[in-house]
């Protein structure tokens, strides 16, 4: 859908848009600035290139809108101050390399023009909390213009109480609706989860999918992600994958009965923090068994929508339990929930509704 507002020239500093390997703000990114070039807005994804991501690239020339790489923070200024200076909004994301520096410099060069988006807002005040971050410095909060978080509800009045920030926004995840829908393949995963691992979400990965596996050893399960220590001895009945390009994430979800959804513990204690899988998950028609945190209900209904679980015992009630046309039916109503509420489109219509009002507030100023 085209803006109906004059074209904003949009730059955005981010961990990465050309790597998803290890990180989720990849496949924000791609939807987001897709969105907004299709819009009709201007967008300049600027890029730290570093070797990590340098060896995993699934996406190196994204076909919308301009990406670039740069080196360090010199070149950065060097070969891109006349963008910054130029542009109707600057975003800096969060986990950017030397984003605290970055960030001094986009709010001097772009004075009423600097948002941070931040992708891991529970782990961030966990950071400003100790004396900042890597990337985010506590008095640099008050410094933007307007903080876009992945975590909405209380966390945002937080923001403004206590560091200052002059406008907190809920900007949440979202899915690709043009790469996450149904399709008729063999559902040969009865559960099965995607996640990088973090020590503190592999507890409830354990009581939620790996205990149900060895409970019921006719069962089909399956986990995707990088980093998991090579010493977890998984059931012989758990497939793993270190890592799956979202090429491949659609047709993951279309081949389980149900997926998991496994929150880290900064995000349950902050509450309002869904993650781009349920919203993936959702797109596809997949059921849902999630653990619990405040706010879920706020985007997908319990027992009618999602469902959620604190056991193994109630997982596994799930999976061999429910009818299937009671469990296809909460896989379609999430769908149906989430395409009218949660995809890149719809961010890219809030966001450049949060960029129009700084622009009308520097106008009147």
């Amino acid at each position: 859908m085209k803006s109906q507002g004059a074209p904003l020239r949009i730059v955005i500093l981010g961990l990465s848009i050309t790597s998803s390997w290890g990180n989720g703000h990849a496949t924000t990114y791609r939807g987001l600035v897709r969105e907004l070039v299709r819009r009709g807005h201007d967008v300049l994804f600027l890029e730290r290139d570093v070797p990590w991501y340098a060896g995993h690239r699934d996406l190196p020339n994204p076909p919308f809108g301009r990406t670039a790489l740069y080196a360090d923070l010199a070149e950065l200024q060097r070969k891109h101050a006349a963008q910054v200076a130029e542009a109707d909004l600057v975003i800096v994301g969060s986990f950017v390399p030397d984003g605290v520096a970055v960030g001094d410099w986009v709010q001097s060069e772009a004075p009423g023009r600097s948002a941070f988006y931040d992708i891991d807002t529970p782990v961030t005040l966990a950071g400003l909390a100790r004396g900042g971050t890597a990337y985010l410095a506590p008095r640099q909060v008050a410094g933007y213009d307007i903080y876009l978080s992945f975590t909405g509800g209380p966390t945002l009045g937080r923001l403004e109480r206590e560091f200052g920030s002059p406008a907190a926004r809920v900007l949440y995840c979202s899915v690709d609706a043009e790469l996450y829908y149904p399709e008729e393949v063999a559902q040969d995963c009865d559960l099965g989860y995607m996640g990088t691992y973090s020590d503190d979400r592999q507890p409830t990965l354990e009581a939620l999918l790996i205990s149900p596996a060895r409970q019921w050893p006719r069962g089909r399960f399956e986990v995707a992600g990088a980093q998991y220590p090579g010493g977890i001895a998984w059931p012989p009945n758990l497939r793993y994958t270190a890592h799956l390009p979202p090429a491949q994430h659609r047709a993951f979800y279309n081949r389980q009965r149900f997926t998991l959804n496994v929150t880290r513990a900064d995000m349950i204690r902050a509450g309002w923090s869904p993650s781009v899988r349920i919203f993936e998950a959702a797109a596809c028609g997949t059921p849902i068994i999630s653990d619990r945190w405040d706010g879920i209900e706020s985007l997908l209904v319990p027992g009618k929508e999602i469902f959620l679980a604190d056991t193994a015992a109630e997982v596994l009630r799930l999976l061999r339990g429910l009818p299937d046309d009671e469990r296809r039916a909460a896989g379609e109503r999430a769908r149906r929930r989430i395409l009218s509420e949660h995809t890149a489109a719809h961010r890219a219509a809030e966001l450049e509704g949060h960029a129009r009002t700084l622009l009308r507030m520097r106008e009147t100023a």
